[in-house]
């Protein structure tokens, strides 16, 4: 990543830092009514955290039982309040109500003998769709939400538009287009809610508007792109057609801010940043100022 005085920089106020026994945790999402919720994954947990930071509850131990984890890893928050959690080891979707009660599951199944790998999903509740990202089988399922039956699959092995090397993360913006962290391919690959191609964003490479190891995509409401490398440690921002308009700095400083192997990210209607740092063991809340 070049110096401060060669990039735009995006500014950020650093407001406070979650940190609560983690170990390893992987995703953030935040509800509706203010609740933070952490993706524990080595302690099989989800937490949830208040507005202000402060723990209000956890739910999940290791096993594979209703409401039992084995490496859950992504998250997303449906506008009911309902919670979806990619539960990685046990090849499933578990579905929480906002009380961290047990609702219901939807299963990965294995592709050509190869186990179901859920590490994130997203719900288009409008469309009744469910979007789960499958790492090992390099693929994109769609999930009927009320019946919860598979009913489309995008994507397959490979470099191309519409093929992925190992997707991990994914989010959706206004519009319903999916943004998903092709991680070995070291680019975002955005599809419409169909599957169709759409756009690019990111390349290969330490300058601006690349990626060494990309993991975490959030969007504000003006359709600004962020994307974490959690090998460079910087969070970088793009337009929606993956023109690069800054990286994330600290405010009333002049360098590019690195973070500590951050993974998930996301974005609340306030424009608070919250960053999940892995090896740190912490979530960064931060106010993006600019």
């Amino acid at each position: 990543m070049p110096s401060a005085q060669a990039i735009e920089l995006t500014r950020v106020k650093h407001l406070f830092d979650i940190t609560s026994g983690f170990n390893a945790p992987s995703d953030v999402a935040v509800s509706k009514d203010g609740r933070i919720y952490v993706v524990d994954g080595v302690n099989n947990a989800v937490k949830v955290f208040n507005y202000d930071g402060g723990l209000r509850s956890s739910f999940g131990e290791e096993g594979s039982a209703n409401a039992q984890f084995e490496r859950p890893l992504g998250i997303d928050i449906a506008s009911s309040g309902k919670v979806y959690i990619a539960d990685s080891g046990n090849h499933r979707v578990q579905i929480f109500n906002s009380a961290g009660l047990f609702d219901a599951e939807i299963k990965v199944p294995a592709n050509n003998g190869k186990p179901g790998d859920p590490t994130d999903v997203v719900v288009d509740e409008p469309a009744n769709r469910c979007y789960v990202v499958d790492n090992d089988n390099h693929r994109i399922l769609v999930y009927d939400l009320i019946t919860f039956k598979l009913i489309d699959t995008f994507g397959q092995p490979g470099t191309g538009n519409r093929e992925f090397r190992y997707p991990f993360l994914i989010a959706q913006d206004k519009d319903k287009d999916l943004y998903i962290v092709d991680v070995i391919n070291t680019r975002v690959q955005v599809l419409n809610r169909n599957g169709l191609f759409v756009a690019n964003i990111g390349d290969w490479g330490v300058d601006k508007g690349h990626f060494f190891r990309p993991k975490g995509v959030a969007l504000d409401k003006t359709g600004r792109v962020y994307v974490s490398d959690s090998y460079i440690g910087v969070i970088q921002v793009f337009d929606p057609s993956g023109a690069f308009l800054a990286a994330v700095g600290d405010l009333g400083a002049t360098g590019v801010k690195k973070f500590k192997t951050p993974v998930g990210i996301f974005i609340d209607q306030n424009f608070r940043l919250y960053v999940v740092e892995m090896f740190a063991n912490r979530v960064g809340v931060y106010s993006i100022v600019k």
